[in-house]
Protein backbone atom coordinates (compact mmCIF):
# COMPACT_ATOMS: atom_id res chain seq x y z
CA UNK A 1 0.00 0.00 0.00
CA UNK A 2 3.01 2.30 -0.21
CA UNK A 3 1.76 3.35 -3.64
CA UNK A 4 -1.36 4.84 -1.98
CA UNK A 5 0.78 6.95 0.35
CA UNK A 6 2.75 8.39 -2.56
CA UNK A 7 -0.42 8.84 -4.62
CA UNK A 8 -1.96 10.83 -1.76
CA UNK A 9 1.17 12.97 -1.47
CA UNK A 10 0.99 13.50 -5.23
CA UNK A 11 -2.60 14.73 -4.90
CA UNK A 12 -1.65 17.11 -2.08
CA UNK A 13 1.30 18.53 -4.02
CA UNK A 14 -0.79 18.77 -7.20
CA UNK A 15 -3.42 20.78 -5.31
CA UNK A 16 -0.73 23.09 -3.96
CA UNK A 17 0.76 23.36 -7.46
CA UNK A 18 -2.51 24.65 -8.87
CA UNK A 19 -3.08 27.30 -6.25
CA UNK A 20 0.56 28.44 -6.12
CA UNK A 21 0.66 28.56 -9.92
CA UNK A 22 -2.51 30.65 -10.16
CA UNK A 23 -0.96 33.20 -7.80
CA UNK A 24 2.47 33.01 -9.44
CA UNK A 25 1.38 33.57 -13.04
CA UNK A 26 -0.37 36.83 -12.32
CA UNK A 27 0.91 39.52 -14.70
CA UNK A 28 3.51 37.33 -16.44
CA UNK A 29 3.42 35.25 -19.62
CA UNK A 30 2.15 31.73 -18.93
CA UNK A 31 4.86 30.15 -21.12
CA UNK A 32 7.57 31.99 -19.18
CA UNK A 33 5.99 30.82 -15.93
CA UNK A 34 5.98 27.24 -17.20
CA UNK A 35 9.66 27.52 -18.17
CA UNK A 36 10.57 28.79 -14.70
CA UNK A 37 8.59 25.97 -13.08
CA UNK A 38 10.26 23.44 -15.36
CA UNK A 39 13.74 24.58 -14.34
CA UNK A 40 12.78 24.14 -10.69
CA UNK A 41 11.41 20.65 -11.38
CA UNK A 42 14.56 19.79 -13.34
CA UNK A 43 16.87 20.91 -10.54
CA UNK A 44 14.78 19.17 -7.88
CA UNK A 45 14.63 15.90 -9.85
CA UNK A 46 18.35 15.77 -10.61
CA UNK A 47 19.13 16.79 -7.04
CA UNK A 48 17.17 13.82 -5.74
CA UNK A 49 18.88 11.51 -8.25
CA UNK A 50 22.32 12.62 -7.05
CA UNK A 51 21.41 12.65 -3.36
CA UNK A 52 20.17 9.06 -3.63
CA UNK A 53 23.17 8.02 -5.76
CA UNK A 54 21.04 6.77 -8.66
CA UNK A 55 22.77 8.76 -11.42
CA UNK A 56 24.84 5.72 -12.45
CA UNK A 57 21.69 3.94 -13.64
CA UNK A 58 21.49 6.24 -16.65
CA UNK A 59 23.82 3.97 -18.64
CA UNK A 60 21.38 1.06 -18.23
CA UNK A 61 18.42 2.81 -19.83
CA UNK A 62 17.37 1.02 -23.01
CA UNK A 63 16.32 2.70 -26.25
CA UNK A 64 12.64 1.83 -25.76
CA UNK A 65 12.65 3.22 -22.21
CA UNK A 66 14.40 6.37 -23.38
CA UNK A 67 11.98 6.88 -26.27
CA UNK A 68 8.93 6.56 -24.05
CA UNK A 69 10.45 8.79 -21.35
CA UNK A 70 11.12 11.43 -24.00
CA UNK A 71 7.57 11.15 -25.32
CA UNK A 72 6.25 11.37 -21.75
CA UNK A 73 8.38 14.48 -21.23
CA UNK A 74 6.92 16.06 -24.36
CA UNK A 75 3.40 15.24 -23.20
CA UNK A 76 4.18 16.68 -19.75
CA UNK A 77 5.60 19.87 -21.23
CA UNK A 78 2.61 20.39 -23.50
CA UNK A 79 0.25 19.63 -20.61
CA UNK A 80 1.97 22.17 -18.37
CA UNK A 81 1.99 24.86 -21.08
CA UNK A 82 -1.74 24.39 -21.68
CA UNK A 83 -2.51 24.13 -17.97
CA UNK A 84 -0.71 27.36 -17.10
CA UNK A 85 -2.44 29.21 -19.93
CA UNK A 86 -5.82 27.87 -18.82
CA UNK A 87 -5.08 28.86 -15.21
CA UNK A 88 -4.04 32.31 -16.29
CA UNK A 89 -7.22 33.05 -18.23
CA UNK A 90 -9.74 30.91 -16.32
CA UNK A 91 -10.96 30.33 -12.80
CA UNK A 92 -8.82 27.83 -10.91
CA UNK A 93 -11.96 26.16 -9.50
CA UNK A 94 -13.00 25.32 -13.08
CA UNK A 95 -9.61 24.70 -14.68
CA UNK A 96 -8.48 22.21 -12.01
CA UNK A 97 -11.41 19.75 -12.44
CA UNK A 98 -11.03 19.77 -16.22
CA UNK A 99 -7.30 19.12 -15.86
CA UNK A 100 -8.03 16.27 -13.46
CA UNK A 101 -10.31 14.74 -16.11
CA UNK A 102 -6.96 13.35 -17.21
CA UNK A 103 -7.65 10.68 -14.58
CA UNK A 104 -10.50 9.29 -16.70
CA UNK A 105 -8.52 9.61 -19.93
CA UNK A 106 -5.59 7.88 -18.24
CA UNK A 107 -7.85 5.05 -17.09
CA UNK A 108 -9.17 4.56 -20.63
CA UNK A 109 -5.61 4.51 -22.00
CA UNK A 110 -4.59 2.02 -19.28
CA UNK A 111 -7.40 -0.30 -20.39
CA UNK A 112 -6.71 0.09 -24.13
CA UNK A 113 -2.92 0.44 -24.33
CA UNK A 114 -1.73 -1.40 -21.22
CA UNK A 115 -4.52 -4.00 -21.35
CA UNK A 116 -5.34 -3.48 -17.67
CA UNK A 117 -8.48 -5.15 -16.37
CA UNK A 118 -11.69 -3.16 -16.57
CA UNK A 119 -13.80 -3.56 -13.43
CA UNK A 120 -17.24 -2.38 -12.45
CA UNK A 121 -15.60 -0.20 -9.79
CA UNK A 122 -13.31 1.45 -12.35
CA UNK A 123 -16.22 2.14 -14.70
CA UNK A 124 -18.36 3.61 -11.91
CA UNK A 125 -15.44 5.68 -10.63
CA UNK A 126 -14.65 6.99 -14.10
CA UNK A 127 -18.29 7.89 -14.71
CA UNK A 128 -18.51 9.70 -11.36
CA UNK A 129 -15.33 11.68 -12.10
CA UNK A 130 -16.72 12.56 -15.52
CA UNK A 131 -20.06 13.63 -14.05
CA UNK A 132 -18.31 15.65 -11.34
CA UNK A 133 -16.16 17.42 -13.92
CA UNK A 134 -19.18 18.41 -15.98
CA UNK A 135 -21.18 19.53 -12.91
CA UNK A 136 -18.33 21.76 -11.74
CA UNK A 137 -17.58 23.29 -15.12
CA UNK A 138 -20.96 23.76 -16.81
Amino acid sequence: MMWAFFALLSAIFAALTSILAKIGIENINSNLATAIRTVVVLLLSWGIVFITGKQHGIVNIGHKNLLFLILSGIATGLSWLCYYRALQIGEASKVIPVDKFSVVLGMVLAFVVLKETITVKSIIGGLLITAGTFVLVF
